[in-house]
């Protein structure tokens, strides 16, 4: 059980894609299969619930989200689902487009919960645009969010930060990533996820990690690279981050010293 992990377990699903064409139900089905037997403490669903922002896009993503077991979650969104005016769909069914939570290991019976992870989700999407902006007058938000030390701190948006190797000539980097690296690392921000590429990787910059997640719904994979979603498991001194492939059964691990 997850209680008895002296780790914090992170399930990273991104890029589901509802409504595509290439979106595949047993994929989907597999996902959720090894996300539910790593049994997470927390689940964070990255954005791009749909295709194209459209309600039947989202009831069938709030159905496949409903079978996740992990009753800690974090859902934002992306791109996609602001598409036809869908932000507030998502806003509907999954609440706001910016929050922040603590979250706790899972304690066994008669054990104590301990809070252990800050995590601070924003919405860097432009209605109608691939392309993304955190916004200066939103660095202070993030400032005084992540202000409490004492917290393992998880700073989650959709579009990513840094550039991602096989992922061809780069477009959609947020506009003001560097500031937002600057405010990150000002924080003592231990990790930043993101989805939007479909390619997972992970960067480590000045304690910043860095950790980008596939698609975990459709077949809209760039070369060799197949979906897949992140397994990231956190401990006092290291963070071992798993990349698993669900066709394959393949795992790739990344282990990451603070």
């Amino acid at each position: 059980m997850a209680g008895a992990r002296k780790s914090f377990l992170i399930a990273q699903v991104s890029d589901i894609h509802c409504g595509d064409p290439r979106f595949d139900e047993q994929l989907m089905k597999s996902v959720i299969e090894g996300v539910n037997r790593a049994d997470p403490d927390l689940l964070i669903v990255g954005g791009d619930l749909t295709m194209a922002g459209y309600r039947d896009e989202y009831d069938a993503a709030r159905e496949y989200l409903s079978n996740f077991a992990c009753p800690q979650r974090m859902v934002i969104a992306g791109n996609h689902d602001q598409r036809n005016v869908g932000y507030l769909l998502f806003e509907e069914m999954f609440g706001p487009r910016w929050s922040s939570a603590t979250f706790s290991h899972r304690a066994q019976p008669g054990g104590k919960v301990e809070e252990f992870i800050k995590v601070v989700s924003v919405d860097s999407n432009k209605p109608d645009l691939d392309d993304g902006e955190v916004g200066r007058q939103n660095y202070n938000r993030i400032r005084q969010e992540f202000c409490e030390e004492g917290f393992f701190k998880v700073f989650v948006l959709h579009h990513h930060l840094i550039h991602i190797p096989g992922t061809g000539r780069e477009r959609n980097i947020v506009w003001d990533a560097g500031d937002v690296l600057e405010t990150l690392l000002s924080c003592g921000v231990h990790m930043s996820l993101s989805g939007h590429k479909h390619v997972p990787y992970v960067w480590a910059l000045q304690g910043l990690h860095v950790v980008t997640s596939g698609t975990a719904g459709t077949h809209r994979t760039r070369g060799y690279t197949p979906p897949s979603f992140n397994l990231i498991e956190v401990f006092r001194d290291r963070i071992i981050v798993s990349f698993i492939f669900p066709e394959t059964g393949e795992e790739k691990e990344n282990a990451l010293l603070f």
